[in-house]
């Protein structure tokens, strides 16, 4: 009985520690919600936002008339599908034949894979490679040179080896090609996988910023969080020239815009991220137990 008492008591400071926990990690996003919503006046008297302070979509209102935030969140939304899809497809076309162990060159090239995990060729070389190809100012720079990553390969490699071997050897008495077993037999059943190296790969998309600063020089082909970064280093002050609505003016500050711009850039993974995230633990899972 003692020990029951023990457990049950136990449990509850685990679950304490993780309301605290949850809590001190989701409060600051709160914050920033509450404060893009708040009256810029009433929200300069700073402290705990636990609720809007004279509710208030003004700062939205101006962050949403700026046609580069449509234009950033176009740009942002074509790397990420187009993005996803250029890497799923060609990790799975490289992964699956490296997992086949009759390959001749498996060994080898996974090696040289491997390799590249440890050195790259560094930031003036890839630059140097990416602009000799002419994609240097376009968005296909952000999405080509990193078409595969090493760490996503190994993890879907790992588990295409896990799949029985005899769904492969049904499929060629058949009479199916490599490409064939591979569309129609093996990622069908790899949906868990798929699922977790598309997230993986969407995320890094949403939020990379250091290729874009180094490759795009348009303002019309800028990404969200180089968009971002210009709003929060541009003031309510200057950023309020470009529109015609005083009474809108009037109930904006810059910190208030500022929230509403970080909101506005984090949102769409903030929806999306709650009904994936099993898959990062399954990906996790599955580079953790297989060599």
């Amino acid at each position: 009985m003692r020990a029951i008492r023990q457990e049950d008591s136990g449990q509850w400071v685990l679950n304490a520690f993780l309301l605290v926990t949850a809590i001190v990690t989701l409060y600051p996003f709160w914050h920033v919600l509450m404060y893009s919503l708040s009256d810029p006046k009433l929200a300069l008297g700073g402290g705990l936002f636990l609720l809007p302070r004279g509710f208030s979509f003004n700062s939205y209102g101006m962050l949403f008339q700026n046609s580069g935030i449509g234009q950033a969140y176009s740009n942002s939304l074509f790397r990420l599908f187009a993005g996803t899809l250029i890497n799923v497809v060609f990790t799975a076309t490289l992964a699956y034949p490296l997992s086949i162990r009759r390959f001749l060159w498996r060994t080898p090239l996974t090696l040289m894979i491997f390799f590249t995990m440890l050195f790259s060729g560094g930031m003036i070389p890839t630059y140097l490679l990416v602009n000799s190809l002419g994609l240097v100012d376009t968005l296909w720079a952000l999405i080509v040179p990193s078409a595969i990553s090493a760490w996503n390969f190994f993890i879907m490699k790992n588990y295409f080896q896990g799949i029985p071997p005899e769904l492969e050897e049904s499929a060629s008495m058949d009479g199916a090609t490599p490409l064939r077993t591979l569309f129609s037999i093996i990622l069908p059943v790899s949906m868990p996988v798929i699922a977790a190296i598309a997230l993986f790969y969407g995320v890094s998309h949403w939020n990379a910023y250091f290729d874009a600063v180094l490759y795009i020089h348009s303002e019309e082909k800028e990404v969200l969080p180089v968009f971002l970064r210009s709003m929060l280093n541009y003031s309510a002050m200057e950023s309020a020239r470009e529109f015609d609505d005083s009474a809108v003016m009037a109930n904006v500050s810059e910190e208030t815009l500022k929230m509403a711009a970080i909101v506005a850039s984090i949102l769409p993974m903030l929806i999306i991220y709650p009904f994936l995230q099993k898959y990062f633990v399954k990906g996790v899972m599955i580079g953790s137990v297989k060599a």
